[in-house]
């Protein structure tokens, strides 16, 4: 979709969607978030907490659980006599220091200090737009659809000095509403690979004149925006539940709706619309999957997809497919994890963090997905390469990762991008080279 048009159809856009009616904040004031040790052992944990009223944050339980209570449960919680250790003491007070951090940015797509601060889902618009503007011989403005509510599914698409029509790199961020981080991330890649194309950088140049980057930084505007305004810890898309269900259910887990595998695993996905990763009434029901996917299949019946990245928080893993079925190897496996390895090398060993990454097929390193982007995108959309890469944290802070941590996060994954993007074409497993 050309800028003129784009433009158009986002003011039509905005203007519906302002009218939108508007909801109360839900408060997090003296909630707490709390790791739960489970020793090996998460079902006995859970067992001991199924009488109290939670939300967990985190599936990766076999060393802990991570859940969210109420005031009200403090005082059951703390009876239980379990080992744990806090999180977020009032998860109210941490949602209002991670907001309350703004830089003054300078609307300049140079200007970092755009990635001091989160930001509202406006300026992220006005952010790739200007970004668009400092690249206009080597990028347009692209739409991958549109959402339940009718924001537009915006992005960019980059290519180099031979035109566009090469290999497809496609990004997608904040698929999960309250997974703030992403967008960020994925807007700093976007930021180098043009800074570093006009800047004359030999190995950025060489990514964009060999393929083409399709770069949609939020695939889930309604969540989005709601967890910005209503409620901070939103997941789902806020698409209204089956006509015969609970009503006050709203919303589909964009990452449990896609076609494949949708159904394979009944681990993998809730059927129960009010669940935070329902799947849906059947596959790609959800609006902004439709729109995804046709974008998917594009490429993939034109250049064809080399690398598909689906970013997530929290966690601090590289993840390849199959998410489905825990016993189920691609064949393509060996390359994918030795690609992911040294990513995450790479990643550790670029600041003194030491941001360590844990890597590996999904359904056996972290938990069955069922409908999940990465196995779509692999086996419908035959992308070479495809991966989740949950961000940081480990589960300091977990989904309100404070604002000092953007730049941080962002400029790693740079670090680690380069080596992916360098090890596509690589021949593995052949004696020789890096992989």
């Amino acid at each position: 979709m050309k800028v003129s048009y784009w433009a158009s159809l986002l003011v039509s856009l905005a203007a519906s969607v302002a009218a939108l009616p508007k909801t109360d904040t839900v408060s997090y004031d003296e909630y707490k978030v709390l790791r739960i040790n489970t020793y090996g052992r998460p079902s006995t944990v859970k067992e001991k907490i199924a009488n109290i009223s939670y939300e967990q944050w985190n599936h990766d339980v076999y060393k802990h659980i991570d859940i969210l209570i109420s005031p009200d449960q403090v005082s059951a919680f703390e009876a239980l006599k379990l080992e744990y250790q806090v999180m977020h003491e009032n998860l109210g007070n941490s949602i209002i220091a991670e907001s309350s951090s703004r830089s003054v940015w300078k609307r300049q797509a140079q200007d970092l200090s755009w990635y001091d601060s989160y930001h509202d889902y406006e300026d992220h618009i006005q952010y790739f737009e200007d970004l668009q503007h400092s690249f206009p011989n080597n990028s347009e403005l692209i739409s991958s659809g549109t959402s339940y509510q009718g924001r537009n599914l915006y992005g960019l698409h980059l290519w180099g000095a031979s035109g566009p029509d090469k290999p497809a790199v496609l990004y997608h961020g904040n698929v999960h509403a309250r997974e703030w981080i992403t967008s960020p991330v994925v807007e700093y890649i976007t930021l180098q690979l043009i800074t570093g194309y006009t800047n004359g950088d030999n190995l950025t140049r060489s990514f964009l004149d060999k393929y083409d980057f399709y770069i949609v930084p939020i695939v889930n505007p309604d969540g989005f925006v709601y967890s910005q305004t209503t409620d901070r810890l939103w997941r789902k898309n806020r698409q209204p539940p089956p006509s015969s269900g609970n009503q006050s259910c709203i919303g589909r887990d964009i990452n449990r709706n896609w076609e494949f595998a949708w159904d394979a695993n009944p681990l993998g996905a809730s059927t129960n619309p009010c669940s935070q990763s329902y799947k849906g009434e059947e596959p790609s029901d959800a609006p902004e999957n439709q729109g995804l996917d046709k974008l998917v299949r594009q490429l993939r019946d034109g250049t064809g997809i080399k690398l598909y990245i689906d970013w997530h928080s929290y966690g601090q893993y590289i993840l390849s497919p199959f998410g489905y079925k825990e016993t189920l190897y691609a064949p393509e496996l060996g390359k994918w994890t030795k690609a992911a390895g040294i990513v995450s090398e790479t990643i550790r060993d670029s600041s003194d963090a030491r941001t360590t990454f844990t890597f590996g097929p999904s359904g056996a390193t972290l938990y069955p997905t069922t409908g999940a982007a990465p196995d779509h995108v692999y086996s419908i959309g035959r992308a070479e390469f495809s991966y989740t890469i949950e961000l940081r944290d480990t589960g300091k802070f977990g989904f309100v990762l404070p604002p000092e941590q953007i730049r941080p996060a962002a400029e790693e994954q740079w670090e680690g991008q380069k080596v992916l993007l360098s090890l596509l074409d690589e021949e593995f497993f052949d004696g020789k080279g890096p992989a």
